[in-house]
């Protein structure tokens, strides 16, 4: 591992120098103003690209050549590892079969002490509760160890069943009034819920009635507001029709020949009133202020359409509005039923959980009163 440690640092140092050396090279050549010319190098950069590939390509190779030392030592690594293992396992076989066959436990000094069978080979510690042997320094008898111990425990487990049977009746009578109080709750939840949705049904009502007598107010408002409109244009029409009619009969509009006349006879025509027309130019001009009449009416049914349109369209929006607002009622209506429904279910299966978990603590008490009273009587 170090040679080839060297021996890269070696490359490396040469690629280096050869790569210093090429560039004092490029650089005379740059610098010189004799062989120098406008432009780009194209001949240095055809040999760095050129020498950038070959690194690219040694880097390749050294790369590879690692990967595979690599690849190598772990396979050397991993036959030392298992060679380890194995003379490890067959040192603790030997020194199994050794201890098996030479350090049985019976050749040992301390063998009686840890004799397996010294109990059943040694005497019982007492043979009655008179035994001479049991004296007050042998410590061979302690309160609830005596003979009689089956009927004492006998009579122990009576008294603990007697204790248990009047403990299941206190517990039936608690889960009878919890019971009891479960079923005045929730008929009480039962009719607040009851009164909250006659509310609410009150409330609904009255809100529909608002919207109905503004939706009555509305209408009545758009309809004066049309006819007031529809006076309104006639009225205008009315007085544009007078007023075109008086300016159409009027002696400006008309030309009147009469109105050039003048009063005395020294000026018999007036110059700034006469306008010199003849009848067909005339019959031109009034055909024309017909036209404009006409287009000027059709304008104005126009403009009555449109205000009919938009106040539709507005009558449209309010009864589309009206309706959502029914929908979204009924809709929380609906899901306030489901939430009742999931309310219930929820509360029935809480109350079944509560039953199953108080009946399983139930089934826990005796075994753990059973020890405290062995306990107690004990001491």
């Amino acid at each position: 591992m170090n040679g080839l440690a060297q021996q890269r640092e070696q490359e490396e140092a040469a690629a280096l120098e050869r790569r210093r050396r090429r560039e004092l090279q490029r650089r005379e050549r740059i610098f010189n103003p004799r062989i120098r010319t406008i432009g780009i190098d194209k001949d240095a950069l055809d040999a760095q690209v050129k020498e950038r590939k070959m690194q690219e390509a040694a880097e390749k190779a050294e790369h590879e050549r690692f990967a595979h030392d690599m690849k190598k030592n772990d396979k050397l690594i991993c036959l030392l590892e298992e060679r380890q293992k194995n003379e490890i396992r067959d040192m603790n076989k030997a020194l199994n079969e050794f201890q098996k066959n030479f350090q049985r436990p019976e050749t040992r000094r301390e063998f009686d002490l840890n004799d397996p069978q010294a109990l059943k080979k040694d005497r019982p510690a007492r043979v009655s509760d008179d035994d001479p042997r049991c004296s007050i320094s042998g410590m061979q008898k302690f309160m609830g160890e005596d003979l009689n111990y089956d009927q004492r425990m006998k009579f122990q487990k009576e008294q603990l069943r007697e204790w248990s049977l009047q403990q299941q009746k206190d517990w039936k009578n608690a889960l009878a009034d919890q019971k009891l109080a479960d079923d005045l709750y929730d008929k009480f939840r039962i009719e607040l819920d009851r009164k909250i949705m006659e509310e609410q049904r009150k409330e609904e009502e009255s809100r529909r009635d608002v919207c109905t007598a503004i939706k009555t107010f509305n209408r009545i408002q758009a309809a004066e507001l049309d006819h007031k409109n529809e006076l309104e244009k006639a009225q205008k029409l009315k007085d544009d029709m007078d007023e075109i009619t008086c300016l159409l009969r009027g002696d400006f509009l008309s030309e009147n020949p009469e109105q050039a006349i003048g009063p005395s006879s020294k000026h018999p025509v007036l110059v700034d009133r006469w306008k010199g027309l003849n009848q067909e130019q005339l019959m031109a001009i009034r055909q024309f202020q017909k036209e404009q009449v006409l287009e000027k009416q059709r304008v104005r049914e126009q403009e009555r359409r449109r205000d009919a349109e938009w106040d539709r369209q507005r009558l449209q929006a309010a009864r589309a509005q009206l309706l959502w607002e029914r929908h979204q009622q009924r809709q929380e209506r609906v899901q306030r039923q489901d939430l009742d429904v999931r309310n219930a279910e929820l509360s029935q299966e809480q109350k079944a959980k509560n039953i199953y978990l108080k009946e399983e603590e139930y089934s826990n008490i005796p075994t753990e009163e059973f020890y405290a009273q062995f306990n107690t009587t004990t001491r």
